[in-house]
């Protein structure tokens, strides 16, 4: 109720004063209501029953163009200004508000229903008091961060809680958190280690109490939303510059008429006052005035009214084939491709920078324990691990030797498979006896200890001083003395543990060089008695895999011309090597600069070095760019040096790069370059980078569902990546820009002839057509064509664009719609416009029937004039279209036949006896159109409209053919191109010498020995407060798809 009260007491001109300090009381629900504080209700949806038509009016009637046809409706009810009926525009208009309205009205109803699922304790107050089914030591305090937040306090034996909590107002702050709790006259300290965010898991801990500290809207959640960036594409901002454009050309149209209709009553106005007097007080510059807004109205159609429905109703189709492809569905996960946004489809098919995490993008993020180094004696090669009971079933190693030799009792074996077993910071988690599950804070970290695991030497469990294993089936428990964790600084791990013997021993593992290159030179006699004491137990190999077809992508983006720059975490060496197996890197590349230093002085000076080396380059291979130094390479001063070289090679791979330098690399490219960026990523630390960039992709792979829920699309594959943008984007662009490049053609056509007529009526906004077919020409009868063209054509098929990925180098050169081909479309409608008006014109002027009768009437006129229009559209539509459905011909067909059909209805006698004012165009359908020489005009008219367009066409493609042209001559001639077998990637040999992993985060060290979570504490006899044990977020089921079974390999596309 507060956030209630507090929103009337805004609305009542009440000023809402700054909150500075939060105080609550547990179980004092008075004193907590006085402060008005928000209760946990999340309102996400836009509207509600009562506000939703006046608000989403006033949205919609934001558009510029919704409000220009509201003005003009207006206008069309001023008798003296409007010679069109006001449904004209009444129905065009209330049309598309409605489609529009209902859009809105079911995407807020989807996400009021997905609020409405993850509603948790919803009429929770501030204050009162929650109990989960967790156990907590004593005096340890805890904030639980979903929807709500939870301070756990002391935990009597009496489940009474009367402490009082003074913290904090709300903020976004997610590292910060200042507060107290007093309780039985002690304070305790409240600060951010006490915070178990959103999606962690209390471990070991059976119940705990708790006070709501920040609901709903307060929460930190809620803080940190915002507003999503809305994403627009480039066509998007190329329409508002040209809509802006049309209305200056409509304006400076009316306005030369209007001049006109002044001339024109000047000096003839005068002859017709006799039999058309003029109105009281009409004079020629009051006549010219009226006449300017006349023409508005009749013009108006030069201004896209349906365009942006028709637009949205394209995107929405293409979407659906996004989501339907079963060649983007992964069976393994049940993972099917999915356009989480209807806004972008034909920026797909216009990108020139991919930027791609490397870790679970590029890789699987499952890392395998292949082979191993124990005292000088390499192993690895298939074993049976039945003889071990508590052995991973899933966990293959490729050397039975070492099996052997483990059993046998050789101690440096041993000895390595314990170290695996001791130092780490894994949590276990044994639900029945022999089940292990190992959390870990790596895939790598899990690795080994799996290894271990199936080798026998089983870590078991952990508390904060001890760790427990089971080695070659006997139990043992150490004493863990100290953990030195993983760091970006250190970049390797050390425990230091008592056997029960009483042996005190050092377990490190990571790279020798990475600690033997941070001793000083006068360390060596040390590092000599060093090495005599720490001896080395052997080496690993931990492998992530490729991806399947990450190689054969990263080739067909290249030929379209697409520069792809890897973002990754790992050191250099990582990084080099991932280029090479992704075939970013060959052998044969010569130019390859290195940019590394550890000042910014240095950066500058090898960025020189590479940047002058790329312009002397004279050599055949691309030039390959590895940036190591992010940190001083995107300063202000050195911004523009890291673009200008990156963007001279075709491959980029910047390494230890941090989430944030991430997105700042792809706004730097965005920014300065001009060109359309894709960024694509699996984790919640390439989510920044997803939503920089124009499009994010994000693969629902090992890391949760952070960067899926972020993006634009997402799929679980990187190799379904060439097919998004080499076969859908690349449709979807075209299939755009014909449709605009259609839609603006035939309304310029339909307007111009307007224009021409305005010569010989004297200028008196008489239209030029009859009403009704002014008002369903975009509704109905050239609608649905042009939505099959923008639906379903395409130039060849998706074999053919793998076949020929340079097919997709016109999008990123905006060839097929800018603002040349938009001037190209008006000059295009002005020549069709006078063909269409004056060949009817001049056949129809003086022209008898068979039968000796005049038909040289405005109505026969218009009628003649209209059909030769809507022939010829639909004539242009088919010389457009190149793949024609059953669809296609339905709709183009169709169309034709309903105007007929239209026609003659409306021009019935019946209709006219019905409704006389409404259609006066009696007998002109069956009058007219039963003359031959009315068909002949038809066939003329259409004939010097689609013969000049044919011509040029034929012309153009002899002598300046384009890669699509190209290409559909292949397929005219050549069978259909048969897929590519998938072929395994070629291993590279490299004697480059492998570190350990970089990182971003710190490990768990001090959590492990934090003696918080671990401790096992002796179960309680009391009752559990609560009977529900599980809550509701928990007990959602995942969402299944349907199976669909996926085509066999060697039938599936390049």
């Amino acid at each position: 109720m507060g956030s209630v009260a507090s929103y009337f007491g805004q609305l009542c001109g009440g000023e809402e004063k700054k909150e500075e300090e939060r105080h609550l009381r547990a179980n004092d629900r008075p004193f907590n209501l006085s402060y008005n504080y928000a209760n946990n209700a999340i309102k996400t949806s836009k509207y509600n029953i009562f506000s939703f038509l006046p608000c989403n009016l006033f949205e919609q009637f934001r558009r510029l163009a919704n409000a220009y046809f509201l003005f003009l409706m207006l206008l069309q009810l001023i008798p003296q200004v409007s010679s069109l009926s006001w449904f004209t525009t009444a129905v065009p208009l209330i049309l598309v508000l409605s489609m529009t309205a209902v859009k809105d009205a079911s995407d807020d109803i989807v996400s009021r229903n997905c609020n409405l699922k993850n509603k948790y304790l919803n009429n929770s107050v501030l204050g009162q008091k929650t109990v989960t089914m967790s156990r907590l030591k004593e005096h340890c305090f805890l904030l639980i961060l979903y929807h709500l937040r939870v301070v756990a306090c002391t935990a009597d034996a009496n489940l009474s809680l009367s402490g009082e909590v003074r913290c904090e107002p709300p903020n976004n702050r997610l590292d910060k958190f200042k507060g107290t709790l007093t309780l039985d006259g002690q304070t305790y300290s409240l600060d951010n280690d006490k915070v178990l965010l959103r999606g962690c898991t209390l471990r070991n801990t059976e119940w705990c109490f708790g006070v709501v500290v920040f609901g709903g809207p307060d929460t930190k959640l809620m803080q940190n939303s915002g507003k999503t960036t809305f994403k627009r594409t480039s066509i998007d901002h190329l329409m508002n510059v040209l809509v802006l454009c049309i209305f200056g050309f409509l304006a400076s149209m009316c306005t030369v008429l209007a001049i006109g209709n002044g001339i024109w009553e000047v000096r003839e106005g005068s002859v017709f006052t006799v039999f058309l007097p003029r109105d009281e007080g009409v004079n020629a510059a009051l006549s010219s005035f009226l006449s300017f807004w006349s023409y508005v109205i009749i013009l108006n159609t030069v201004v896209p009214i349906s365009l942006y429905v028709s637009v949205e109703i394209i995107r929405l189709g293409n979407s659906f084939y996004i989501d339907w492809d079963r060649k983007m569905y992964y069976p393994k996960n049940d993972t099917p491709a999915q356009a989480r946004t209807t806004t972008l489809n034909e920026e797909l098919g216009q990108i020139k920078y991919i930027f791609s995490d490397k870790t679970g993008t590029l890789t699987q993020n499952i890392m395998t324990f292949n082979r191993c180094s124990i005292n000088g004696k390499a192993y690895g090669e298939q074993v049976d691990f039945s003889w071990n009971r508590l052995a991973d079933p899933k966990f293959m190693f490729h050397d039975y030797s070492l099996v052997e030799t483990v059993r046998e009792g050789n101690l440096e074996a041993q000895a390595f498979f314990r170290l695996l077993a001791l130092c780490h910071t894994v949590m276990p988690e044994e639900k029945k006896e022999g089940e292990l599950y190992y959390q870990a804070q790596s895939p790598d970290e899990g690795a080994l200890v799996t290894a271990a695991r199936n080798f026998g030497f089983v870590f078991r469990s952990r508390t904060p001083e001890t760790i427990t294993a089971v080695e070659m089936d006997r139990s043992v428990t150490y004493e863990l003395l100290a953990v030195l964790d993983f760091n970006n600084v250190r970049k390797r791990m050390s425990v230091i543990v008592r056997s029960p013997e009483g042996k005190v021993t050092l377990f490190c593992k990571g790279a020798d060089t990475i600690i033997f290159e941070r001793l000083h030179p006068s360390c060596n006699k040390l590092k000599e008695i060093t090495i005599g004491h720490l001896n080395l137990l052997g080496a690993t190999a931990v492998e992530d895999k490729l991806q399947d077809g990450v190689p054969q992508t990263i080739e067909q983006l290249a030929k379209a011309d697409i520069k792809i720059w890897v973002l990754t975490g790992d050191k250099q060496e990582t990084a080099e090597n991932i280029g090479y197996s992704c075939n970013m890197l060959r052998e044969e590349m010569r130019d390859i600069f290195v940019v590394a230093a550890n000042t910014a002085e240095g950066v500058k000076e090898e960025g020189m070095v590479a940047l002058g080396g790329l312009l002397t380059s004279v050599r055949s291979c691309t030039p390959f760019l590895l940036y190591c130094s992010q940190a001083f390479a995107l300063e202000k001063n050195l911004q523009m040096e890291l673009l200008r070289t990156a963007c001279m090679c075709q491959t980029v791979i910047c390494c230890r790069v941090t989430p944030l330098q991430k997105a700042q690399v792809v706004q730097l490219v965005k920014k300065y370059k001009q060109a359309v960026t894709l960024a694509i990523g699996d984790g919640a630390n390439d989510v920044s980078m997803i939503k920089a960039a124009h499009i994010g992709v994000g693969i629902s792979g090992q890391e949760g569902m952070q960067a899926v829920l972020s993006s634009d699309y997402s799929f679980a594959q990187f190799r379904y990546l060439q097919r998004l943008l080499l076969v859908h984007g690349r449709w979807s662009y075209l299939r755009m820009c014909k449709f605009l490049r259609y839609f603006f053609y035939k309304n310029f056509t339909f307007t111009f002839v307007h224009f021409w007529y305005a010569f010989f009526c004297g200028f008196s906004a008489q239209t030029v057509y009859d009403e009704w077919f002014i008002t369903l020409y975009n509704l109905v009868y050239t609608a649905l064509p042009v939505l099959g063209l923008s639906l379903f054509d395409q130039d060849v098929n998706d074999r053919w664009s793998f076949q020929y990925p340079q097919l997709y180098t016109p999008g990123q050169l905006n060839l097929y719609f800018s603002k040349k081909a938009f001037v190209r479309c008006m000059l295009h409608s002005c020549y069709s416009s006078l063909i269409l008006f004056f060949i009817p014109w001049a056949a129809i002027y003086d022209t008898v029937r068979d039968d000796g009768k005049d038909i040289a009437d405005y109505q026969s006129f218009a009628l003649l004039a209209q059909t030769c229009l809507l022939v010829v559209m639909n004539v242009q539509l088919c010389l457009d279209t190149d793949y024609w459905t059953a669809v296609n011909q339905f709709f183009v067909w169709g169309s034709l036949a309903a105007y007929f059909a239209v026609t003659f209805t409306m021009y019935s006698n019946g209709m006219f006896l019905i409704f006389t004012s409404s259609f006066p165009f009696i007998g002109t359908a069956r009058n007219s159109l039963n003359q031959p020489n009315v068909w002949l005009t038809i066939f003329l008219t259409s004939l010097l409209c689609i013969l000049p367009v044919v011509a040029f066409r034929f012309i153009l493609i002899q002598l300046r053919p384009t890669i699509n042209d190209k290409v559909r001559h292949k397929v005219r001639k050549e069978a259909l191109p048969a897929p590519t077998p998938r072929r395994p990637p070629a291993r590279r040999i490299s004697t480059r010498r492998s570190g350990y992993a970089f990182s971003h985060s710190q490990g768990y060290g001090d959590l492990v020995t934090s003696r918080k979570f671990l401790q096992r504490l002796p179960l309680w006899s009391r009752q559990a407060p609560f009977t529900q044990t599980d809550s509701p977020l928990a007990q959602n089921q995942p969402q299944h798809y349907r199976t669909i079974a996926e085509e066999p390999e060697e039938s599936q596309s390049p």
